[in-house]
């Protein structure tokens, strides 16, 4: 399979080429920072504007409609007419409220998605930032989300935004518990925190078909709690229209109200991702013992499709799930987490500790 590493490193000894001097280091990080930044806005923009339609699609396909099929060839060019149409709106300010946290809500949300995204190994050689600890780090990350939705309904001095946030504030710190034990139930599999490392672990295998139960049981609670924490239905609260508007973001308006919407979508790809890199081997392809021509002909597929392929498939799940099931009550779903999600979590972390300890896994 192809390293990409061997780009990234051509292109940082072409650059190191231009200055011959030692004192130029630094403009060498600089402009490498530079062309990496713009290449992670890039990606974060494409990404929105592809999971807005691939979600308008399939919400159409279940409901068997047609779904946006004006502007461009299928309705392809819809979500680029949303996107002016956000950009050119007006900022609309508003009497009585904490001004410079009413602007700074969107802005927090909007940089805690782009760093996560940062952190996720698109493929072999192909990863921004690998930390020893990086899966701790992303989880760290995504906690500053919340920040930013808690300021947004505070600062927006309406009842409704301010109910919408006290929920999405609940759910997501209830259901990051059980995220984070699905998460620590892998690692323990794997014995490493590194994300790079995680996926080098399964290269004869992947962990949800090597882990036994406990693993398919720790994906499983996985995707619910990351359904929860994307506030996606059937968890959709903080923004329930029939109760408050549109929650947490009812007072915002042109771009600030996009980073609100960008940040939603791109989490789901990232959680997605995270799925992927830890329980379906990330960019690590489909090998079957024995099957050696198989095995060939899948290692010939780019490392970054198997990727992505596999987060849009996690993706489809849970968009299955908003679609499909109702919308529950903020009791009931406080109560699943902390009754039935965080004590099943527990106690598979344990039954995957013996596992481990005994060497009973493949």
């Amino acid at each position: 399979m192809f390293d990409f590493g061997v780009w990234t490193s051509a292109i940082n000894d072409f650059l190191v080429g231009l200055f011959h001097n030692p004192q130029y280091d630094w403009l060498v990080t600089l402009i490498e920072c530079v062309i990496i930044g713009v290449l992670v806005l890039l990606t974060y923009t494409v990404l929105a504007l592809f999971y807005i339609l691939y979600e308008r699609k399939l919400c159409a396909w279940f409901q068997c409609r047609l779904g946006p099929m004006r502007v461009g060839k299928w309705g392809l060019l819809q979500v680029f007419a949303d996107m002016f149409k956000i950009l050119i709106k007006e900022l609309i300010s508003l009497k009585n409220t904490d001004k410079f946290l009413f602007k700074l809500a969107p802005y927090i949300v909007i940089t805690s998605s782009v760093t996560m995204l940062a952190c996720l190994p698109w493929g072999r050689g192909l990863q921004i930032i690998n930390f020893n600890i990086g899966i701790f780090f992303v989880l760290a990350v995504s906690s500053v989300g919340v920040l930013g939705i808690l300021l947004a309904g505070w600062a927006s001095n309406n009842k409704y935004t301010l109910i919408g946030a006290m929920r999405s504030g609940a759910q997501m710190i209830s259901y990051e518990i059980s995220l984070g034990l699905a998460i620590l139930t892998i690692v323990l599999l794997a014995g490493t925190m590194n994300i790079n490392e995680l996926v080098l672990a399964q290269e004869d295998g992947w962990f949800i078909f090597k882990g036994h139960i406990p693993a398919i049981i720790a994906f499983l609670i996985y995707v619910v709690a990351a359904t929860a924490e994307t506030n996606r239905g059937p968890f959709d609260l903080p923004e329930a229209e029939h109760e408050l508007t549109a929650g947490y973001h009812t007072e915002y308006s042109g771009i600030h109200f996009g980073f609100f919407y960008l940040a939603e979508y791109l989490n789901l790809f990232i959680v997605s991702g995270i799925a992927s890199l830890m329980f379906l081997g990330g960019w690590m392809p489909l090998h079957i013992a024995g099957w050696e021509q198989f095995n060939a002909v899948m290692d010939y597929i780019p490392s970054i499709v198997w990727f992505v392929l596999k987060a849009f498939f996690i993706s489809y799940i849970i968009i299955w799930f908003k679609w499909t099931f109702p919308r529950v009550r903020i009791d009931q779903m406080l109560a699943f987490e902390w009754k039935y999600l965080m004590p099943l979590s527990l106690v598979n972390i344990v039954v995957m500790a013996v596992l481990v300890a005994y060497n009973w896994h493949f």
